[in-house]
């Protein structure tokens, strides 16, 4: 996931420009395929044996098509470009006419990233409703269409705003790190986020090379956590063929600091005691498994009550 480019004095969202043709370099020196996003609708829940990467551009800033569309329309590499409809056409964003050029393209998908690209889960039921429905009229109305993907703003959502945008969306994604597979929720999708300070290519490098680490069912259900189930009790339950289990490395954020999660690991079901509360908005836990020299990885988001 990227934002801006060459944009410095917004490090938090900015990738270098030289930076980001050397991480689509080692793409394909490592012989990986760019997944085009048109391939979601037709074959995610067949089993894959190849790995793809998928890139993702969130909030349609200006640096993008003056900077990154030039270079991703050369080399016809696929993407999504995620819109939030209030800003189109504001100072540093992008125009619709610059919107259509892009999405004219076989390669270049365009997504649905709310109207008013606003804190959601802070509003009311309907006030939540209204913007999602606004933003599917503007695009009906600019480009004949509403797009099948959405891109929560700031990786943040409830269970009743991911029902919500499952009746009108058919694929969602989040700001949690991890590698899709086929049993991952269609409308929990994870994704890398890239930076000036998580885009170095040491890191890069391994993050291309990690493989999901699948799970079936993860708990609490809900990612919006109130302050009566803070901390929530995270369990994740594990398919019964997944081996290696005892070498699962977890990290987490509770209490805003980064430290090792306390971890405990009964068969197929991992749980994690967290040392205390989640202080900042958006909880994460990040969890590695080294399976026979192959590294799995998932990560999660919650979005905490703010009083």
């Amino acid at each position: 996931m990227y934002h801006r480019f060459d944009e410095n004095k917004y490090p938090s969202t900015n990738i270098k420009m030289y930076v980001f043709e050397e991480q689509i370099e080692i793409i394909k020196n490592l012989n990986y395929n760019f997944y085009n996003p048109g391939e979601l609708e037709e074959n995610f829940n067949t089993p894959k044996e190849e790995k793809k990467i998928l890139i993702t551009i969130d909030d349609a800033f200006s640096s993008f098509y003056e900077i990154a569309w030039p270079y991703l329309k050369k080399n016809k590499i696929p993407f999504i470009l995620f819109v939030s409809t209030e800003i189109v056409g504001k100072n540093g964003y992008m125009n619709w006419k610059q919107i259509k050029e892009v999405e004219n393209e076989p390669y270049a998908f365009i997504g649905n990233h709310s109207h008013s690209h606003d804190y959601l889960v802070n509003f009311k039921k309907e006030n939540f409703k209204e913007d999602i429905d606004k933003a599917s009229k503007i695009f009906i109305d600019k480009l004949g269409y509403n797009p099948i993907f959405f891109s929560y703003p700031f990786g943040e959502y409830s269970e009743y705003m991911k029902k919500y945008i499952s009746k009108n969306f058919q694929f969602s994604f989040g700001q949690h790190s991890g590698v899709i597979d086929v049993n991952k929720n269609q409308h929990e999708l994870p994704r890398f986020p890239i930076n000036e300070k998580y885009g170095d290519l040491k890191r890069f490098k391994f993050l291309i090379n990690l493989y999901p680490l699948q799970y079936k069912n993860l708990f609490p259900i809900d990612k919006y956590i109130i302050n009566e189930d803070n901390p929530p009790e995270f369990i994740v339950e594990f398919f019964d063929g997944q081996n290696n289990i005892s070498n699962i490395n977890c990290f987490s954020n509770e209490g805003d600091k980064w430290e090792k999660s306390n971890i405990f690991i009964d068969k197929n079901k991992l749980k994690i005691k967290f040392r205390e509360k989640f202080f900042f908005r958006r909880g994460r836990i990040n969890c590695s498994l080294n399976d026979n020299g192959v590294w799995r990885w998932f990560g999660t988001q919650f979005t905490i009550q703010q009083n």
